[in-house]
């Protein structure tokens, strides 16, 4: 008996001793913004234990997994998705005809295929409360999918972007759950970010302006007060959350701002002042730039949208990369985000060519995606970068993305938390 017991235990503890050499001929390391030859990665666990010169094997008991010809870089992160839906000529009907449990089944089809992108960690900007549940399951290993921070539901104001009874009739009501996000004076914003606190969010997302796809005429208007934003915001940094704003509009982005937001989403009219208060603030810009493209392309299809989308999808997604470009040149901080569910799930990367189209070389926008992204989220210690101490989410591609950002669309290899989901 004490024998069996003594072999169970040792077997348990060889198992636990057991690490994995990642053989690497070309690793990005994108907080030097660089390509290192040649490099070996010790993983033990969920967590990089060393990174080493030269291609080791290990012991015997090892595993080895050969990334020779290949470029490895740190699990990307997405900082605006949307992971419960995505864009569909139907989209508007089935939000209305979805149950929490139709959206928790197709969430999971989305969750895999981010994951699968390459993109190990996400931070969902609006949805339901079944984005909790989702980051909750992926957590317990239920589901597949990218590590989740979540604002949950979005905090919009009366007819705002993000008020779930735009667009439908006055015949048809939503359960007044459903609602509890719609706010109109200081004290029920308060609430809300409380309730969200309640619910088990990550972060505060508010509608700072009207928004694009929001069934309603004005989309860059501001809509939330001085005194609302500053009750939300004082009360968000009370609870420990950052707040990000969906802010087009100019004015609207500049209350938000004024008001102490973390991020910007979108910044598509952004101005002098703009630039300016984002630079006195040191808040981050999430330009989105292939949200405010595939809207203006699926604009152009008749029936694809309501009337009122189609105009200010128009108008709207032709300036978003520009506002980037002067962003960036001004020496704004940027955030990698992408807006995914607006257009398919999966083609995250396709930012990346839209960012270095405006300017910005592809080993900056990687470590947006991966060092900057990771601090603003308060994982810098554990995700970002490939050194030692940090998680072990790790990716490949074939090819060499500072020659062909294409590349990056082609994800060959990833590794979450220690565990190889492709290869």
């Amino acid at each position: 008996m004490k024998k069996t017991i003594l072999l169970a235990v040792f077997a348990s503890v060889s198992a636990f001793a057991q690490k994995t050499y990642i053989q690497c001929g070309n690793l990005i390391d994108t907080r030097n913004q660089k390509v290192l030859k040649d490099m070996t990665i010790v993983v033990e666990g969920n967590k990089i234990t060393e990174v080493k010169n030269g291609l080791h094997k290990g012991e015997k008991t090892d595993n080895v997994i050969d990334l020779s010809k290949k470029f490895v870089m740190p699990g990307l992160i997405d900082m605006h998705v949307h992971i419960e839906s995505q864009t569909a000529k139907d989209q508007f009907q089935k939000r209305i005809q979805y149950s929490e449990a139709d959206i928790a089944f197709e969430s999971q089809k989305y969750a895999n295929v981010t994951l699968m992108a390459g993109f190990t960690t996400v931070r969902d900007l609006g949805g339901s409360n079944v984005n909790i549940s989702l980051r909750n399951a992926i957590n317990r290993g239920s589901v597949v999918g990218p590590r989740i921070f979540t604002s949950g539901k979005t905090i919009a104001t009366t007819g705002g972007h993000g008020d779930p009874s735009n667009g439908i009739g006055t015949k048809l009501s939503l359960q007044e759950e459903a609602s509890n996000g719609v706010v109109n004076s200081a004290e029920e914003a308060r609430k809300a970010v409380r309730q969200r606190y309640q619910d088990g969010a990550d972060w505060i997302k508010i509608t700072a302006t009207g928004g694009v796809l929001s069934i309603a005429k004005n989309g860059k208007g501001p809509q939330f007060q001085d005194d609302e934003l500053n009750g939300l915001i004082a009360t968000a940094k009370d609870y420990g959350f950052g707040v990000a704003a969906h802010a087009h509009g100019a004015e609207g982005m500049k209350r938000a701002l004024r008001a102490g937001v973390t991020t910007i989403e979108h910044g598509s009219f952004l101005d002098d002042e703009c630039i300016a208060l984002f630079k006195e603030k040191g808040a981050y810009l999430v330009p989105t730039i292939i949200a405010g493209k595939t809207a203006s392309d699926s604009a152009k299809i008749p029936g694809y949208y309501h009337p009122f989308v189609v105009k200010k999808a128009l108008e709207t997604g032709v300036l978003i990369q520009d506002a980037f470009a002067r962003a960036y040149k001004a020496g704004v901080k940027i955030c990698f985000g992408t807006d995914a569910g607006v257009f398919p799930h999966g083609y995250n990367a396709k930012e990346f060519m839209y960012m270095t189209e405006a300017g910005m070389p592809i080993m900056e926008a990687l470590k947006a995606a991966t060092i900057t992204n990771a601090f603003v989220l308060g994982m810098e210690n554990e995700l970002g970068a490939i050194e030692a101490g940090k998680l072990a989410d790790i990716v490949a591609i074939d090819d060499d993305p500072t020659k062909d950002v294409k590349a990056l669309m082609k994800m060959s290899f990833v590794m979450k938390d220690g565990k190889v989901y492709k290869k």
